[in-house]
């Protein structure tokens, strides 16, 4: 049979195969929840690693953990990766998906302990409840869904979790990466907004730090023969936050300024830090670019400024390849009554990093969920069936052929 004529599963027969699962689902939320795994917690991390490990064998995926450098001077735990090969070629029109969640939460050891999982009538609670346990389970209930309908009709499907998303990956990134190069789709596990919608761009974030010299001098007895530094940097914050407004898509922030060694010396050097936020690649140059000619002119004689890029973290840009997975969403969602909105947001994911080697990607694929990273996290239940049947049936519809130009 030819890829143009295999039908994927009625979305209403996976809703129902959904529910079907959702007390299980409950449950293996309720005991990732009860691990404390904080990002700079490896022990914790690796016991939800070994849980999620083991459904995905389960499911007769090919899984390992990849153990982790350090992140700074701590450690994390280790990456999943699992693979499964279906039974339809690309050159069949397969398709390779990968399918993103993370392990770690932002809270510290004994978190589960004081703040349990429970459920307050239909909303779930409890640390990492939304962000990202309830994407992870759900991304693995989805799967088993599709293998429960019989569902084969991919090239290969990929499913990563890993352990230091909270840190900003720094540990896992190449390897994050190196999974999404020869993937034709990625959905990512992050729960959705609190509105229902899921993610369609993301901002990406370069850090810079800028090094003003001056020269030092006696404060009291001859300050004329030293350059303030202290000053320069200060103008140059100012100088920096006028950026702001200059484009749309472009924030610019000066985060950390620091200048000086002694009350009575004229300062001889500071070091700001300076974040900058945009929705498109381009964006971030021109900002580097307003940087680094605001360095160059400096406002105090005598100083002079340097510009260091120490980190990019790429936008999820909003493309027509993302927007045609979005369509695909929208159109399945209307099949059992959901109205899917895009979201586009500051805040970076590991989304950022899958998009930034030419993967078309989809975020916000779990269920409702709020409260991110504080003690009022929760997560409606009463989506989990309906995006749990979403999911499925995304995987379905990408796995096996080129989509429609939108």
């Amino acid at each position: 049979m030819s890829a143009s004529v295999r039908q994927r599963p009625r979305t209403a027969a996976l809703l129902t195969l959904a529910h079907a699962h959702q007390p299980r689902y409950l449950r293996e939320l309720a005991e990732l929840v009860a691990i404390d795994s904080g990002s700079y917690s490896p022990e914790g991390v690796n016991r939800v690693g070994e849980i999620v490990g083991d459904r995905l064998r389960a499911l007769g995926f090919d899984t390992r953990r990849v153990g982790m450098g350090p992140a700074g001077s701590r450690g994390t735990g280790d990456l999943v990766v699992a693979r499964k090969k279906g039974a339809l070629p690309v050159e069949e029109g397969g398709r390779r998906i990968l399918l993103a969640a993370h392990m770690d939460t932002v809270f510290e050891d004994g978190t589960a302990a004081a703040r349990p999982f429970g459920l307050v009538g239909s909303h779930a609670r409890g640390p990492g409840v939304s962000d990202d346990k309830g994407g992870l389970v759900a991304g693995l209930t989805a799967l088993r869904v599709l293998a429960e309908a019989g569902f084969q009709d991919y090239a290969e499907l990929v499913f990563l979790a890993v352990p230091d998303e909270e840190i900003g990956s720094p540990a896992s990134r190449p390897l994050t990466e190196k999974a999404a190069h020869g993937m034709h789709y990625a959905l990512a596990l992050e729960c959705a907004r609190e509105n229902g919608d899921v993610v369609i761009a993301r901002k990406g974030v370069a850090d810079f730090r800028l090094t003003v010299t001056g020269r030092a001098a006696h404060a009291g007895i001859e300050p004329e023969r030293g350059a303030n530094a202290a000053l320069a940097a200060a103008h140059l914050t100012v100088a920096l936050q006028g950026l702001n407004g200059r484009w749309d898509d472009v924030t610019v922030n000066v985060g950390m300024v620091h200048a000086g060694t002694r009350i009575n010396i004229v300062c001889p050097e500071a070091e700001l830090h300076v974040e900058v936020r945009s929705a498109t690649t381009r964006g971030i140059r021109r900002a580097r670019q307003a940087i680094e000619e605001l360095a160059a002119r400096p406002t105090v004689p005598g100083t002079t400024a340097t510009v260091e890029q120490l980190d990019l973290c790429p936008p999820m840009e909003d493309t027509d390849a993302s927007r045609r997975i979005l369509h695909a969403a929208q159109s399945i969602g209307a099949e059992i009554g959901l109205s899917i909105g895009a979201a586009a947001t500051g805040g970076v994911g590991d989304a950022n990093l899958i998009a930034g080697v030419g993967v078309p990607v989809l975020d916000g694929l779990g269920p409702v969920g709020g409260g991110d990273h504080s003690p009022q996290e929760w997560l409606d239940t009463t989506t989990v069936a309906p995006r749990v049947a979403l999911l499925a049936s995304l995987i379905a519809e990408l796995g096996r052929e080129h989509l429609p130009a939108a």
